[in-house]
């Protein structure tokens, strides 16, 4: 490149205005260790200390999602929360579904949706029952006017020390809220989905190094990520892309709602090379990236996200 060049770049960055600024991510969000601290299931992200950065007021957008209607399942906290913040910001519509229990967040989620000018649709309802997948379905396509992206992000996640500890009752709810709720859900969406469309599932990297106490949600996790590259065979000839997101230790309600032990939520992260757990907003671009139409060649792709310990 020559001076010319160089001098060319110069001026237009300055046009452009201040440099982005470059943020040290081993000290740019909270680290441990955190305080004990435990909800009932499913838990609120509004009463975790330190509270979870979903992009509130740090996400900005810029019309790669300009038209389109998202649905996103457990979209009133943690990766699903993210999502539907970037999305709105992006242009989009969206709705959300969510277990009743979880309402406070849902409505702040709803609020931040609404301010960006978006339509906004809540869902509430559990998921572990068909007939309502079919009608989250239902309503969503007809409040948006359509749908586009699909994001299957909604978990269920109880730790439990010893097999011999998790009852039937524990093992159907994951397999329930995690698989069961992904096919249906699906399932009563593609009718409603054509070529351009996206589906987004939340894996983990517990797909793929589960840890001991986790047996029955890493199950989930690795069905999921194989759901993802199946499906995507699938549809890949009708212009359906589908790809997946592999957190690896998130600061959500999962953890503080009987996701991990005390033990572990007190140090939660401190063992990535980063030495802290992510925030949700850290894995918001991965979701608008993998909706928008830029990643036209993206398909049945796991994308990781774990601080430097996890896979893929």
């Amino acid at each position: 490149m020559d001076r010319g060049d160089d001098n060319s770049i110069s001026r237009r960055g300055a046009a452009d205005g201040a440099a982005v600024a470059k943020d040290d991510p081993t000290t740019k969000y909270p680290q441990p260790p955190f305080r004990s601290q435990s909800q009932p299931w499913p838990g609120l992200a509004s009463r975790m200390d330190p509270r979870p950065d979903h992009g509130e007021t740090s996400y900005k957008g810029s019309g790669r999602l300009r038209g389109r209607k998202a649905l996103i399942t457990g979209g009133d906290s943690g990766m699903g929360r993210a999502a539907a913040i970037a999305y709105a910001r992006e242009g989009a519509d969206v709705a959300i579904s969510y277990h009743p229990d979880e309402e406070p967040d849902a409505r702040e989620v709803i609020d931040l949706i609404e301010k960006e000018g978006r339509v906004a649709v809540a869902l509430p309802g559990d998921i572990r029952d068909e007939a309502l997948c079919s009608r989250i379905v239902a309503e969503a396509v007809e409040r948006l006017g359509g749908l586009d992206i699909l994001v299957n992000n909604a978990a269920r996640q109880q730790q439990r020390q010893a097999l011999l500890d998790i009852t039937s009752e524990d093992f159907d709810a994951t397999m329930k809220t995690n698989l069961y709720a992904m096919f249906w859900i699906t399932k009563a969406a593609l009718p409603h989905l054509g070529p351009g469309a996206a589906i987004i599932q939340t894996t983990s990297e517990q797909a793929y190094d589960p840890s001991a106490n986790l047996v029955d949600y890493a199950m989930t996790k690795a069905a999921m990520m194989n759901f993802t590259k199946s499906l995507a065979k699938q549809l890949g000839p009708k212009g359906i892309r589908v790809n997946g997101v592999a957190p690896g230790p998130i600061w959500t309600p999962l953890q503080v709602s009987g996701g991990a032990t005390q033990e572990k939520l007190q140090q939660f992260g401190g063992d990535t090379p980063l030495g802290r757990p992510g925030q949700p907003v850290e894995l918001a671009s991965i979701y608008v990236q993998l909706a928008a139409s830029d990643a036209s060649y993206a398909t049945g792709q796991v994308y990781g996200a774990a601080g430097g310990s996890g896979q893929p």
